[in-house]
């Protein structure tokens, strides 16, 4: 594991740019979902569900798309989903929690 805690016990759920969409809850040091035995299907589900993160963007513009907090609302969604298939398969390993997007919010308050 790339965690530098002791004991790594609590992931967080959260997507971001780039990253693997786990995380330590304590130090917040990215893990690639490969550390984990989690299932080809549920590992590919998570990279999906992560490399769509900030789709409700214009990075040209930096500004927020028509439809962009209901996008938001919709991935995470899909990410409460994807956080409790995660609960069942590292059961009484780890704890699990979601970390939903707020960028669209964000982004809408900045006008």
């Amino acid at each position: 594991m790339s965690c530098e805690c002791t004991t790594l016990k609590v992931l967080k759920v959260e997507a971001d740019v780039g990253a693997d969409p786990l995380w330590c809850k304590t130090c917040g040091c990215n893990l690639e979902c490969s550390e984990f035995k989690l299932s080809t299907s549920l590992a590919k589900e998570l990279r999906e569900w992560a490399e769509l993160y900030g789709k409700w963007i214009d990075w040209n513009t930096d500004t927020l798309i028509p439809n962009g907090i209901e996008m938001e609302d919709d991935h995470n969604e899909a990410g409460i989903r994807l956080a409790e298939k995660l609960k069942r398969e590292v059961f009484g390993s780890y704890t699990v929690t979601l970390i939903p997007s707020s960028m669209a919010r964000m982004y809408a308050n900045k006008k």
